[in-house]
């Protein structure tokens, strides 16, 4: 079964960034959306952007807004989240996850700790 591999995450001072990648390394599906979802220590999970992989059009949770943005290469199946102006409340571990005609195939979780 297909796995995800998710990359990027660590510790990082509040106003930071960091840029977390997702592959799906060999495979050969057909996509239609990336999207990136986060679950910090004792919330829900909610999803923090997505990324259509035929025209490019990005949605994004209001949380990201003006701070996050996504971008992808469909040839390498790859989609990166580039976060900005980090704050505490950004810490979760973040997990990707590719619909595709194929079904959804999900990414491990990568955590992110933003903290000074």
């Amino acid at each position: 079964q297909v796995q995800l591999v998710g990359s990027g995450g660590g510790l990082v001072q509040p106003g930071g960034s960091l840029r977390l990648t997702c592959a799906a390394p060999g495979s050969n599906f057909i996509i239609y959306c990336m999207a990136w979802y986060r679950q910090a220590p004792g919330n829900q999970g909610e999803g923090v952007a997505i990324i259509s992989s035929r025209d490019g059009i990005e949605n994004y949770a209001d949380s990201g807004k003006g701070r996050f943005t996504l971008s992808r290469d469909n040839a390498k199946k790859t989609v990166y989240l580039q976060m900005n102006s980090l704050t505490p409340e950004d810490t979760a571990a973040y997990s990707c996850e590719f619909s595709a005609v194929s079904g959804s195939y999900w990414g491990q979780g990568t955590p992110v700790t933003v903290a000074s």
